[in-house]
C-alpha cells in the first residue's frame, strides 16, 4: 500500500483514539476557555508558577520559582554545584534522579547525573513515538508531513495517551521506532519501549538518550513539527500553567511526564548565552509528592536558563 493510501486510513483509528474527550474550563469568568483533558497524563498535577507565589497545586499553595530564584547568572561550575545540592537534599534521599543538560551547539554536557541510568520516563516515551512517526512519514511521503501535525500535536502538547498508543501501532510498533531512530544515533540499548504513551512502568529510558533525541531532532527535522508540537511554558498544553508569569514563560518547550512517584520534563530552554539548551530531568521516587517533584524540576530549569559561559 502506498504511504498516501496508508496515511488516509488513519482517520478512523484516530477518531476513536482522540474523539471522546472531556472538556475542562481553564481560567475564570469571561476569560475561561475549554480545553481537552481526556487522555492527558492520568495523574497530571497542574502547577501555576507566578512571580507572586500565588499558584495552586491541587488547591494547595505552590511556592513559586521566583521566590527561590538564584542570582541572575551562573557559571557552569556554579550550575553543577547548585544542581548537586538540590538532588542531595534529604527529602530526595530515596530518589533516583537522572539529569542531562547540554547546549544544542555543544557536544559536552553542562551537567550530568545518572545520564546512562535507565529510568521510568512516564510520558517522555512519547518523544520516541512522535519523532519516529515524523521520520517514517518524512522518508516515505514528505508532502504528507503537515497532515501528520494533527496527530503529533495531541500526543506531545496535550499528552494524549490513546492517540500515542494508536500512533505507535500505525507506524509499525517498537521495531519501526528503533529502525527510524537508528540513523539519528539513538542507541536501542538506551531505552526499553513497551507502549507509545508511557503509561507502562516497564518503559525505561536513559536521560542521555532523551537529550540525544532532542538534539538530533533539532538538527535534522527540517519542518519543525516536532519542536512546534511541544508544550510551551506558561502558554500551551500540559505546561500552560507552569512557568506562567515567571522569567521562563514562553522560553521553555518540553514534554512532561507524570506517573505516581515519577515526574519528568525533557525539552528545550532558551538561554541568553548558549542559545537553546536541551535538557532531560527525570525523578523516580515512590512516596514523594508530585508537588515537590514538579516544583524542584521547575527550579532546575530556571537555573539552567541562567547559566553563562564564564
Amino acid at each position: 500500500m502506498a504511504w498516501q493510501q496508508h496515511f488516509s486510513t488513519w482517520g478512523q483509528g484516530f477518531t476513536v483514539a482522540i474523539g471522546a474527550v472531556m472538556m475542562v474550563a481553564v481560567g475564570s469568568g469571561a476569560n475561561a476557555t475549554l480545553e481537552s483533558a481526556s487522555s492527558a497524563d492520568p495523574s497530571l498535577e497542574i502547577v501555576a508558577v507566578s512571580a507572586t507565589g500565588t499558584g495552586m497545586v491541587n488547591d494547595r499553595p505552590n511556592g513559586a520559582i521566583a521566590q527561590a530564584a538564584p542570582s541572575p547568572t551562573l557559571c557552569p561550575p556554579d550550575l553543577s554545584a547548585t544542581l548537586n545540592t538540590i538532588v542531595s537534599q534529604p527529602r530526595f534521599a530515596t530518589a533516583q534522579w537522572g539529569i542531562v543538560v547540554e547546549p544544542l551547539t555543544d557536544t559536552s554536557p553542562l551537567y550530568s547525573h545518572n545520564a546512562e541510568t535507565l529510568m521510568i520516563p512516564a510520558s517522555n516515551i512519547k518523544l520516541l513515538t512522535t519523532a519516529a512517526a515524523l521520520r517514517i512519514v518524512g522518508s516515505r511521503s514528505p508532502q504528507d508531513l503537515n497532515q501528520l501535525r494533527q496527530w503529533i500535536d495531541p500526543v506531545n502538547r496535550n499528552s494524549d495517551n490513546r492517540a500515542a498508543d494508536a500512533l505507535l501501532r500505525r507506524i509499525g510498533g517498537q521495531h519501526a521506532v528503533r529502525q527510524a531512530l537508528l540513523p539519528l544515533g539513538i542507541d536501542p540499548e538506551g531505552y526499553q519501549q513497551v507502549d507509545g504513551s508511557g503509561l507502562s512502568r516497564q518503559n525505561r529510558m536513559r536521560p542521555a538518550t532523551l537529550v540525544t533525541l532532542l538534539k538530533a531532532m533539532a538538527a535534522h527535522e527540517d519542518t519543525g513539527l516536532f519542536y512546534a508540537s511541544l508544550p510551551v511554558g506558561g502558554v500551551s498544553g500540559t505546561l500552560r500553567n507552569r512557568f506562567r508569569d515567571s522569567p521562563l514563560q514562553g522560553r521553555v518547550r518540553a514534554k512532561t511526564g507524570t506517573l505516581q512517584g515519577v515526574r519528568a520534563l525533557s525539552g528545550y530552554v532558551q538561554n541568553g548565552d548558549y542559545g537553546e539548551i536541551a535538557f532531560s530531568l527525570v525523578i523516580n521516587q515512590p512516596g514523594q509528592t508530585g508537588t515537590v517533584m514538579v516544583q524542584t524540576i521547575d527550579q532546575m530549569v530556571l537555573h539552567i536558563s541562567q547559566v553563562q559561559r564564564c
